[in-house]
């Protein structure tokens, strides 16, 4: 990220018309204190604090008030719920900044308390010319689990090709499951507006729109990795999308990035309706990186917005964010943060309420450059030229690194590794507190809620440990003992914790 400065001066270049007219109406009437740097594109300039005073014969008050926040997603709502809109865990770590892990209360003494389905759930998948079978869910695999009409839903894509609607409290369908082409293996997205929408990718080349608001889930639009070119890699959609004021950002394993005007309504049967537009796609990749990494560079992880930037990853190691502040007027993003980790980026970013960026990093290539900057990172976009904060090494051995979203709670980043070791590490300095050995490989992301640490290892455990000193170690809580390899997210809501295994099932824990 630029200083505000430069910034200033990026937009002016590519918005010359939009600030002729701004300028004329600043002329008729001077903005406020600050207005003209927001104008600018600055994605951390703070509000400015508007104060009136009253005084009377006999007292003097000062009320202080903060203006709400102007930009696309005020910094500091970082492990804040999305919006107050919808009640729940709606996409992959919850924000859009992926820092909310949900609500309590945690169960204290949980067992299970139903799994679905009955049978196992697998389906056939090809990798290159392999064909795998693959059951249960997978990374990242969170389910969404929110509140309508009196009822808490609980939704997720699996391995059995299917979207599936079911009641948090009974695990019983409240709709027919949705089909798609192929296997799920990324976390849905619930509309935070209120919209009946679910966003998913598939493995079968489309990113989907789904309305859950009719007897059956029901297909409205789908974005296909080949609508788009130029492409690399596959057509898969890991991701999970954001929704922000009627526009959906998503990477692709296409190696793209996109942007949908998504047009949301309802139509004159009461039934809701979008009329999508793809207005901005952009490759994740530039020729240096190409020289550096080769084709590789495909979009895993989830985006994360910060200000007015939206930030993502890929698997050429490339860390990106791109300034957003002009779309509403029809200027396209502009790259203003760069930077490359030296290796594979699938995890998601996750970003704290100052902007800093932390990144785990796999170990696949071995190559110098992920062995200068390290395998947990972090990075201050504002200071583009020279990011690095600190960098953490975790690299026992080739193919090794980090998969799993490192968690963030208050002073203290927690960051599963591949080879079961999970690292406590201090924000400010990335000095290693404690370190715990779990059975790997742990690519479940940590969810914490009320300060207990909920974490699945690949011996199909489920832990919870008290983090509220994070000084101390983790102080062990319970284990409930799933079946079959936990490589997906916890979902954590009021009493409710769900995840998915390799097993072939679906387990609610209270």
């Amino acid at each position: 990220m630029s200083s505000r400065s430069s910034r200033a001066i990026r937009f002016a270049v590519g918005g010359l018309s939009l600030l002729f007219v701004l300028l004329v109406v600043l002329i008729a009437k001077p903005p406020p204190t600050g207005e003209s740097e927001r104008l600018a594109g600055e994605p951390f300039a703070e509000a400015p604090m508007s104060t009136t005073s009253t005084t009377s014969s006999s007292t003097s008050t000062t009320t202080t008030t903060e203006p709400p926040y102007e930009g696309w997603v005020d910094p500091e709502s970082s492990g804040e719920p999305w919006g107050d809109t919808v009640e729940g865990l709606l996409t992959f770590r919850g924000n859009p900044t992926r820092s909310f892990y949900g609500e309590g209360p945690v169960p204290t003494d949980p067992e299970i308390r139903w799994r679905f389905p009955d049978q196992a759930m697998c389906s056939n998948s090809s990798v290159g010319q392999e064909v795998i079978n693959w059951c249960g869910s997978g990374w990242t695999g969170q389910p969404a689990i929110f509140e309508r009409d009196g009822q808490t839903w609980v939704t997720l894509g699996s391995y059995s090709r299917n979207v599936h609607f079911l009641d948090a409290d009974t695990g019983e369908r409240l709709l027919d499951d949705f089909p798609t082409g192929d296997i799920i293996k990324g976390s849905v997205t619930i509309d935070p507006d209120g919209y009946p929408l679910l966003y998913t990718g598939s493995r079968d080349n489309f990113y989907r729109v789904v309305a859950f608001d009719g007897d059956a889930p029901r297909e409205l639009w789908a974005l296909a990795a080949t609508d788009v070119s130029p492409t690399k890699w596959n057509n898969d959609w890991d991701g999970a999308g954001l929704i922000i004021d009627d526009y959906l950002f998503i990477g692709g394993e296409n190696s793209q990035f996109h942007i949908v005007k998504l047009n949301r309504g309802y139509g004159g049967d009461g039934l809701v309706t979008v009329d999508p537009e793809l207005v901005f796609d952009t490759p994740g990749w530039d020729d240096e990186l190409l020289a550096e990494m080769g084709g590789n560079v495909s979009i895993e992880n989830s985006v994360a917005i910060s200000g007015n930037v939206v930030y993502f990853a890929n698997s050429g190691g490339l860390i990106q964010g791109w300034d957003i502040s002009g779309l509403k007027f029809g200027i396209d993003p502009t790259r203003v943060f760069r930077y490359w980790a030296g290796d594979d980026v699938d995890a998601t970013l996750v970003i704290d309420d100052e902007g800093m960026i932390y990144a785990g990093v796999e170990y696949e290539r071995g190559n110098a450059r992920s062995q200068e900057v390290g395998q947990i990172i972090k990075l201050d976009p504002s200071k583009p030229d020279d990011p690095l904060v600190w960098g953490v090494q975790e690299r026992p051995r080739l193919d090794s690194g980090v998969w799993a979203t490192p968690g963030l709670y208050e002073d203290l980043l927690i960051v599963p590794t591949d080879t079961g070791a999970v690292l406590g590490l201090d924000t400010a300095t990335g000095e290693e507190r404690w370190r715990l050995e779990l059975s790997g490989p742990t690519w479940s992301s940590p969810v914490i809620v009320d300060g207990i640490w909920i974490q699945g290892d690949c011996a199909g455990v489920l832990h919870g440990f008290d983090i509220r000193d994070t000084t101390a170690e983790p102080v062990p809580l319970w284990e409930v003992e799933l079946s079959g390899c936990i490589e997906s997210t916890p979902a954590v809501w009021r009493g409710h914790i769900v995840v998915g295994t390799r097993s072939g099932f679906i387990y609610s824990i209270g």
